[in-house]
């Protein structure tokens, strides 16, 4: 209990430290309402005229690059990239001035099969501009404010809208490049609603369900399942356990399978509400380690008796899997590390330091076996030659099937 508490502090860590305050005045504009954005310390402030449904708007980010670039955009159909109607703003490449050009982000784009080429939007967009933080004379540089200006004409009784919003490394000619595909940079989407200033909760749902999932899955996949296989594999020589070894094996693996399955459906669910996010090497990790699971737990409902000749071949098959299905989930957890962009967060950290302390636990008992192992061995050449005899000294282990 302690070390799910610790994970789940050190994973809610990240979520917290990056809020910036939204503002509805700026140097040149003062609007009527403002939302502090999840992702990029970004901010929108905004005042919506109900009489002719305008609606007056500034995006404020940050770049990431001198010659990087800063957007924000509307969907009109789904809270997604894809089909975003996006203004982005960049220093020019040949006057160093800030520019904002209108883009449409169609799948192409996405995919990287075309450049991302400027184009009129299909929205009924009235004005725009972009100033930095310091007027006309500042310059862009690493961290440096952006402010988006935009008006639009809504339709009307239409005021929820999914605003999406984003930042990049390079610009080639007039051609923003990708951006970084971080978890923060991929999750830069949110809805609310411009006459009430209510946001959808998707995204506190989203954040909240990728905490849940990655708590679960590092205790079950990656910590009571490989706690589970040192069990069956040290404990079962301990003769004086008995068949107790088994009992604790088994009530390990099927709670951390258990628990591995809610967090695996946490994950599908995470999937289904990410429309535009893919990781495709941490989601194949994820379902070959559950269905290497999933076969293990059948195992036990078809496990022959020590007397039948199948015996050993179920053995060697309820190893192999076992030991794979450890090993993707191991793997797996430091995967969604990297899916999660907490490569060198605390929460790694505790759980390689957790991870550790098993390590040389197992270290320690193999060492243990072998010497045990050795000493038996040669106790038992000694007795064959009769130079000691058949006393108990086999009662502390011993080799359990059950």
């Amino acid at each position: 209990m302690l070390f799910l508490f610790c994970l789940f502090f050190l994973f809610s860590l990240p979520n917290v430290t990056f809020c910036a305050h939204c503002t509805t005045t700026t140097p040149t504009r003062t609007f009527d309402k403002c939302i502090t954005l999840p992702t990029q310390q970004a901010s929108i402030a905004w005042t919506y005229h109900s009489h002719n449904s305008t609606l007056d708007l500034v995006f404020f980010g940050t770049f990431i690059s001198p010659s990087g670039w800063v957007g924000w955009g509307i969907n009109p159909t789904s809270a997604e990239m894809t089909g975003t109607r996006a203004l982005i703003a960049f220093p020019d490449p040949n006057t160093g001035q800030i520019v904002l050009l209108p883009y449409i982000i169609d799948p192409t784009v996405k995919l990287q099969r075309t450049p991302l080429l400027s184009r009129p939007l299909d929205i009924h967009l009235i004005s725009s501009s972009a100033t930095l933080y310091g007027g006309k004379l500042a310059t862009v540089h690493d961290g440096t404010a952006v402010q988006i200006y935009a008006t639009l004409k809504l339709t009307p009784n239409k005021t929820k809208l999914h605003h999406v919003w984003n930042r990049g490394l390079y610009v080639q000619g007039y051609s923003p490049t990708v951006h970084p595909t971080n978890q923060n940079d991929l999750s830069s989407i949110t809805t609310f609603d411009v006459m009430s200033g209510t946001t959808a909760t998707r995204h506190t749902n989203i954040l909240t369900l990728r905490s849940a999932h990655g708590i679960i899955n590092a205790v079950s996949w990656g910590i009571m399942l490989p706690i589970g296989a040192v069990t069956a594999r040290y404990l079962r020589h301990v003769q004086s356990l008995g068949p107790t070894w088994f009992y604790v094996h088994a009530a390990i693996q099927l709670f951390g399978f258990v628990l591995g399955t809610v967090g695996f459906a946490i994950g599908v669910k995470l999937g289904d509400m990410s429309p535009g996010v893919q990781y495709s090497l941490h989601r194949k990790l994820g379902f070959a380690a559950f269905c290497l699971g999933g076969l293990q737990t059948l195992a036990l409902l078809f496990r022959p008796k020590t007397t039948t000749k199948f015996r050993k071949y179920w053995k060697s098959y309820h190893h192999f899997v076992g030991y794979a299905c450890v090993v993707l989930g191991v793997v797996n957890v430091f995967q969604g590390f990297e899916v999660m962009g907490a490569a060198r967060s605390y929460a790694k950290l505790a759980y390689c330091l957790g991870l550790s302390t098993l390590l040389g636990v197992c270290i320690a008992l193999e060492v243990n076996s072998w010497v045990v192992f050795c000493r038996k061995s040669k106790e038992e050449k000694l007795r064959r030659e009769g130079l000691i005899g058949n006393g108990g000294s086999d009662k502390g282990s011993g080799i359990h099937n059950y």
